[in-house]
């Protein structure tokens, strides 16, 4: 069996390829995808060669851990989930490529424990379960954010999660003027403008290595910085205004499943609003020009790639 994917052959090198799929075991599912994320994250890194070191990491690879679809096949210990659509948070299912998240592809082989049900009507806003859960992950691992930096897509899932979870509404630094509007129930300031420095819990959604000093300056005495982002950089900090802060910092890693169940609760309840998340759409056909664009444009909060028309 064979797939048609997004392969990254190195840095700044996209290809749309064939590729070979490794054989269905008997607890995995084949899932036709729908649509896939494009992360101004993690993925970017991937595309201009600044990952860290990370399993997995090497070309060429697979890109992608935001897709979502519908299980067409399984192995006899789940034929039962056929027909299913599901998240797929990535795969490792190729025989010629690494698998580095792997999610972006018309067809992937999983297994069944990692393709989780969710709303069919949610339809490309689907995609933004692994950021929600993401989000939703740091705020349970502490105290909810008072200040956030960085109002991309995952700034705007921590303000909205905030809220929703009956937490004050925080307030989120943005240094792109195109990136000010669309706040929903909180205010959108920048760090010149904010004269606060009482923070008791500051979320860093930036990615900005170079950050910490100024946000310990925020914080009031025993406040907590919590990294939200991922760094291609080494952190560093000054010690002495952190000490006399008796400054907390925390380190937000992979969601789990119960931040993704929590997540769909709600959403289903209307608690949790995902519109205007996603800003633009793209056939898979032209992945070569969608990553640039959703790594460069300051309006596209979010990119997504439509594999409806891909053989």
């Amino acid at each position: 069996m064979h797939t048609l994917a997004v392969i990254l052959e190195g840095p700044e090198r996209l290809a749309l390829g064939e590729l070979e799929l490794n054989p269905v075991g008997p607890n995995d599912v084949v899932v036709e995808i729908a649509w896939s994320g494009i992360s101004s994250g993690t993925e970017k890194l991937l595309w201009t060669g600044q990952m860290p070191d990370f399993p997995g990491m090497g070309y060429p690879l697979v890109p992608g851990y935001e897709s979502v679809g519908r299980i067409v096949d399984a192995g006899k210990d789940v034929t039962k989930r056929v027909g299913e659509w599901v998240f797929v948070p990535g795969s490792n299912c190729f025989a010629d490529a690494r698998g580095l998240f792997g999610g972006t592809a018309r067809t992937l082989v999983l297994p069944s424990a990692r393709a989780m049900p969710v709303p069919e009507r949610l339809g490309s806003d689907g995609v933004l379960c692994a950021l929600c859960a993401t989000a939703l992950h740091a705020i349970n691992g502490g105290a909810a954010p008072d200040l956030i930096i960085g109002h991309g897509v995952l700034g705007r899932l921590l303000a909205r999660l905030t809220i929703a979870t009956g937490a004050p509404a925080p307030t989120v630094w943005e240094k792109s003027a195109a990136r000010c509007d669309g706040s929903a129930g909180y205010t959108v300031t920048t760090a010149e403008a904010d004269a606060r420095r009482d923070y008791r819990s500051i979320y860093d959604a930036s990615g900005d290595a170079g950050i910490l000093d100024e946000l310990v300056g925020r914080l009031t005495k025993g406040g907590e910085i919590t990294l939200a982002g991922f760094y291609s950089s080494r952190i560093n900090f000054a010690f002495a205004p952190a000490f006399m802060k008796e400054a907390h910092l925390r380190v937000a890693a992979e969601w789990q499943p119960y931040d993704l169940a929590q997540t769909l609760a709600l959403i289903d309840s209307g608690g949790l609003d995902l519109a205007g998340l996603i800003t633009d759409h793209s056939p898979a056909s032209r992945a070569a020009e969608a990553y640039p664009q959703a790594f460069s444009d300051p309006d596209c909060l979010k990119m997504v790639l439509d594999w409806s028309e891909a053989a």
